[in-house]
């Protein structure tokens, strides 16, 4: 397989015909793993010197989102740089040029985005029922299984089996036992010939890794979010729906928001935080009874709280831990991150020391908490002819 890929990133600078093998918009385990295994077989099998490519629909910059597909590639030693993705090859120009054969793997409907490259739709290999109204007008394959692996793997065992590695097998087996959930019979999302493909799959190459094992793992790593950024975090399983020119979107979080706990139990400092009404459901805002915390104060609280939520949070079996990162280095990130919340600051700046504070200012309630004082134009207008009077003195005497 990694040879197969090296070889589709020359083909690429190359000016001929290619066939693409296209999973899924979503680019989940099982359309990555179909497209690669299904492309691998087709350029294993074709006698003309033609270019099968595997295609992953979704930009490289995506990828970290995908965290079962990131662990499953390291897992099974294929190197992220050799796929290709969607940003990485233009499918519209090829199609104007009479370049492009595609074929659809794990779905079968082109966005509205691709609709010229319809014509260039040559097959359909598919586990979804079809959609009559948009489906191409080609050879469509589709049959009502758990995972499309399965139908993959019956195409490869059935047609050249001598060509499978265990490198691929380890591929398929993987994509579907995740998305059969580990066969379960209780879920029943497997078919009989989802159970079938597996157990041929490990009567071929016994030392694949236990179902519970991979399982196991796969699970964990796709519902991982450490490492990504908020945004990578709400994009990681965004749905998105259109109507009439507007945009709806949908994410979910994968972890326990517990900040909010730490901040009402509190005692040191102690905020005497009111629930305030907010108009989002998930989003939980508060009154500070306690003026008196600062957000440097407040800093270390949330620190503390990350720092504990870290340590409580398991890396996934089998995957590698980054590497280069210590935890010096994560905690002076979140000292840097807290700086940047501070207006004015830059995160290479620390903050400006504060004067120390009066002891006679030492007290349990703010001077403003009775609201603020009461000054009539007139006590203003005086107190700003005192200033201009006294600054008029000081620039005369300098001039002496």
């Amino acid at each position: 397989m990694e040879d197969y890929l090296q070889g589709c990133r020359v083909a690429l600078q190359e000016s001929r015909p290619i066939h693409v093998v296209l999973g899924n918009e979503a680019c989940d385990l099982d359309s990555m793993v179909s497209a690669l295994a299904l492309a691998f077989y087709l350029a294993k099998t074709t006698e003309a010197e033609e270019v099968f490519v595997p295609v992953l629909n979704i930009k490289r910059s995506e990828l970290p989102l995908r965290g079962d597909n990131v662990f499953f590639l390291q897992k099974t030693h294929i190197p992220e740089s050799l796929l290709i993705f969607r940003d990485e090859i233009d499918l519209h120009t090829l199609q104007q040029a009479g370049q492009l054969t595609l074929i659809l793997v794990d779905h079968h409907v082109l966005p509205k985005s691709d609709a010229a490259l319809e014509e260039a739709v040559a097959e359909v290999l598919d586990h979804r029922p079809i959609d009559q109204k948009h489906c191409p007008r080609c050879h469509v394959s589709v049959e009502l299984v758990g995972s499309c692996a399965t139908l993959v793997a019956e195409r490869i065992l059935q047609g050249a089996p001598e060509i499978l590695d265990r490198q691929t097998a380890a591929l398929l087996h993987g994509a579907i036992i995740l998305d059969c959930v580990n066969m379960d019979p209780k879920i029943g999302k497997a078919t009989l010939k989802d159970n079938q493909y597996v157990e041929n799959l490990e009567a071929l190459f016994p030392n694949l890794p236990k179902r519970n094992d991979i399982f196991d793992s796969l699970q964990k790593a796709k519902f991982d979010v450490s490492g990504l950024t908020t945004e990578q975090m709400l994009r990681k399983d965004q749905k998105t729906i259109s109507r009439q020119g507007t945009k709806v979107a949908i994410s979910a979080i994968y972890m326990d928001l517990e900040v909010c706990g730490v901040l009402e139990r509190s005692h040191a400092p102690s905020l005497k935080l009111t629930p305030a009404p907010s108009i989002h459901p998930n989003l939980q805002t508060y009154l500070q009874g306690n003026t008196q915390v600062s957000r440097k104060k407040l800093l270390p609280l949330l620190q503390e709280a990350l720092s504990a939520y870290f340590d409580s949070t398991n890396i996934p079996s089998g995957q590698p831990e980054t590497e280069g990162v210590s935890r010096e280095q994560v905690d002076k990130e979140l000292d840097r991150a807290g700086n940047s919340l501070i207006p004015g600051l830059s995160q290479d700046e620390e903050e400006p020391p504060l004067p120390p504070t009066p002891m006679n200012s030492l007290v349990d309630e703010c001077p403003l908490d009775q609201g603020l004082p009461k000054f009539s134009a007139e006590v203003i207008f005086e107190k700003c002819s005192q200033i201009s009077l006294s600054e008029s003195t000081t620039a005369s005497r300098s001039k002496k």
